[in-house]
């Protein structure tokens, strides 16, 4: 099979991570280019400074950095031992090739950039990093940087894009999509054999329950969940999940309240399908001002009923479909009203549901983005043509 020009992916999440935004377009895209994933370094004080490679699906090579500095991420001590690194990978590019993509999810990584002679440079912004606690004070500079260099800027939701559209001619809102057919597993009565299997940690747990999947760290509002689980002990509230962040001893402790844990994105559908309510109990704080949850859309395709406090990229698209809560006593009394809806609003709830999904894809949003970054290139390589003409005319 013929694969078109090279991705490089700079990223501050690393693949085996929570499976999110990066890893649905990039192992997609996968199917026409090669993927380079590389990840923040890893830690190796004793060792000598290398690549580990490892290969998750075909076409995609993780390169996770063993350096011997202990500075976090691409951290300016970090970028030395990075730089020398980064001849290795431009070698494993492909002898002589110039069409190289360098796909960026994190702006600190952008001075090893130029190690790698890319053709166009791509910026996908998922959050607004500077506004999360203990963000380097170099990261402004670095995205303002970027968004200088880069040929085409994507963001993960339209709250994130009006905050960054005036900073870009080529800026496109791209928000998360969904593998419908993937959560719709978890879909309530469908037939015998179809719905996934019941989680054994969770089998034994009785109804009903409230399930949250994905990052516990400091955007969520631990004591709006703690005050859930004394509201009503009768409510079984489910956390699916790695913590980071935070300290393990933050997480709120009630009988009723249970952390299982990350699990793998194929066994998320099984989780839901013994779900009653899904819930989305963000902090209202600077870490989630522009967020927007991939896993809304999951939820939707589970067709379970939603209850959320009022974030922006939910509050504003979905009002008709979740339920929503500003505060303890509001989000209480909305997932009363989650667990308690009528036949017929549970009907009119999820035919919304069912137009929203039909208007979106991964592949459709990947394809999308990947036409925007082939126009970039098209743009690019005129003028580089130019450039070659100039200095083959100037040496004869």
């Amino acid at each position: 099979m013929h694969l078109d020009y090279p991705i490089v992916v700079l990223s501050h999440l690393r693949w085996n991570f929570v499976y999110q935004r990066p890893q649905h377009l990039l192992s997609r895209l996968a199917l026409r280019h090669p993927i380079f994933f590389v990840e923040e370094p890893d830690p190796d004080p004793a060792g000598t400074p290398r690549w580990e490679r490892s290969e998750p699906q075909r076409h995609v090579t993780v390169y996770r950095p063993r350096t011997r500095s202990l500075a976090p991420g691409f951290h300016p001590e970090q970028l030395a031992e990075l730089a020398a690194l980064m001849p290795e990978l431009r070698a494993d590019l492909g002898t002589g090739r110039r069409d190289a993509v360098a796909w960026l999810y994190t702006p600190l990584a952008l001075p090893l950039v130029d190690a790698l002679e890319p053709a166009a440079v791509v910026y996908d912004c998922m959050d607004e990093l500077s506004l999360f606690a203990g963000a380097p004070p170099e990261l402004l500079e670095r995205e303002s940087a970027l968004l200088g260099r880069a040929d085409v800027v994507f963001t993960g939701g339209p709250s994130l894009y009006r905050a960054k559209q005036g900073r870009h001619g080529n800026i496109h809102c791209y928000p998360s999509s969904v593998d419908a057919e993937h959560f719709g597993r978890a879909r309530p009565r469908r037939p015998p054999g179809v719905r996934a299997g019941e989680p054994v940690d969770q089998a034994d747990l009785p109804h009903p329950r409230l399930g949250y999947y994905g990052v516990l760290d400091e955007r969520l509002d631990l004591g709006l969940l703690a005050a859930m689980a004394d509201a009503h002990p009768e409510w079984q509230l489910v956390l699916v999940g790695p913590v980071a962040k935070i300290d393990h001893a933050a997480l709120p402790r009630r009988p009723n309240l249970h952390y299982f844990g990350q699990r793998s994105y194929g066994e998320l559908p099984a989780y839901l399908a013994g779900w009653d309510v899904c819930l989305l109990p963000f902090a209202l704080n600077d870490s989630t001002r522009f967020i927007s949850p991939t896993k809304t859309l999951e939820y939707m395709a589970a067709e379970r009923p939603i209850v959320s406090t009022p974030i922006t990229d939910v509050a504003e698209p979905y009002a008709d479909i979740v339920y929503l809560g500003d505060g303890a006593g509001a989000f209480i009394a909305a997932s009363e009203a989650a667990l308690s809806q009528t036949d017929e609003e549970r009907t009119r709830r999820v035919a919304r549901m069912r137009e929203v999904l039909a208007q979106t894809s991964w592949d459709r949003t990947t394809a999308d983005m990947e036409r925007q970054v082939t126009d970039a290139l098209a743009r690019r390589r005129p003028q580089s043509q130019e450039r070659t003409s100039v200095t083959h005319a100037t040496q004869v």
